[in-house]
Parts: C-alpha cells; sequence; structure tokens
C-alpha cells in the first residue's frame, strides 16, 4: 500500500557518500524535526532523472530554502557509489542530500516501488516528490506519465509550500 499525506515515513537506512566514504543515515536522522523536500527517481543518469527531473531542483534550490524548507533530498535505487557520481556529475554535491535506496527497502516500504524489469532494470522507485514535516508527509505527488518530470517536479513543490 502506498503511503499517503499525513502518514509517517517508515524505518528505513540509506547510504550517502561523504568526503570519508560511505555513510549510513537513517529516516530519524533526515526527517525528525525537519522540514524536508523529498524527490524520488528509477535512476541516476537515466534521461528523465538527469535531464528534467534532478536540474530543477538544483535551479530552484534556493527558492525552494527560503520557503522554510531545511533539507532537498534525491532518493533512487541505486547504489551509493553511483548516487555520489551522480552528485558530483550534476554540480549538486553539498546542495542536494543524494539518498541510495540500494535494496529498495524504502522504496518497498512507502509502497512507491515500481518493477522496471521490461527495459533491464529490475525493481526501481517511482518518480515522485513529497514535502516531509518532521518525519510526516505533508504533501505527495507522484508521476503518472512516464519521461515526464510535471507533477514531481521542483514548479509543483515550490506551489505547495
Amino acid at each position: 500500500m502506498m503511503i499517503s499525506v499525513g502518514e509517517k515515513l517508515p524505518e528505513a537506512t540509506f547510504k550517502t557518500m561523504t568526503a570519508d566514504g560511505a555513510k549510513d543515515i537513517t529516516v530519524d536522522e533526515i526527517f525528525a524535526g525537519k522540514k524536508v523536500v523529498l524527490f524520488g527517481v528509477p535512476g541516476a543518469f537515466t534521461p528523465t532523472c538527469s535531464n528534467n527531473h534532478l536540474p530543477g531542483y538544483l535551479e530552484n534550490h534556493d527558492a525552494i530554502l527560503n520557503k522554510g524548507v531545511d533539507t532537498i533530498a534525491v532518493v533512487s535505487v541505486n547504489d551509493h557509489f553511483v548516487m555520489g557520481a551522480w552528485a558530483r556529475f550534476t554540480g549538486g554535491e553539498g546542495r542536494l542530500l543524494y539518498l541510495a535506496d540500494g535494496n529498495g527497502a524504502f522504496a518497498r516500504a512507502t509502497g512507491l516501488e515500481m518493477d522496471a524489469s521490461g527495459g533491464g532494470l529490475g525493481l526501481r522507485c517511482k518518480r515522485f516528490s513529497m514535502i516531509v514535516e518532521d518525519g510526516k508527509v505533508a504533501a505527495l505527488n507522484i508521476e503518472d506519465m512516464p519521461g515526464k518530470a510535471i507533477e514531481s517536479g521542483a514548479a509543483k513543490i515550490l506551489e505547495q509550500l
């Protein structure tokens, strides 16, 4: 069952790359007592994710933070090495928090997983965005058109903040 507005995020542990290497980071560490914009992508370095979805969050980074947001984070069912490389490649390192959900545990626990086996990608995360306040979902946007990042894009989030 998919998570909905008003629900608390499930417990999960992500990996993120730091200057000292890979680090585990929990849902509580990211979201407790904070206002966070979280968006999910099916895969780092994939065309829509890299060209249409993530750039809007980088371009609107300051505008989003100026609305009282503490952190902007992106999650994908990729390993932390890929997410770290994507952070460097996109220029988002230090601006966005790149979260690796390597085994898809968070995607499954929130009901935001999708089967992309037909394209050779296996279990992935749906394209989404959400506003999370103190660990609870305050807004949730699921992208319903493949190859698009409109409902889950930064412009939509800015309207909701």
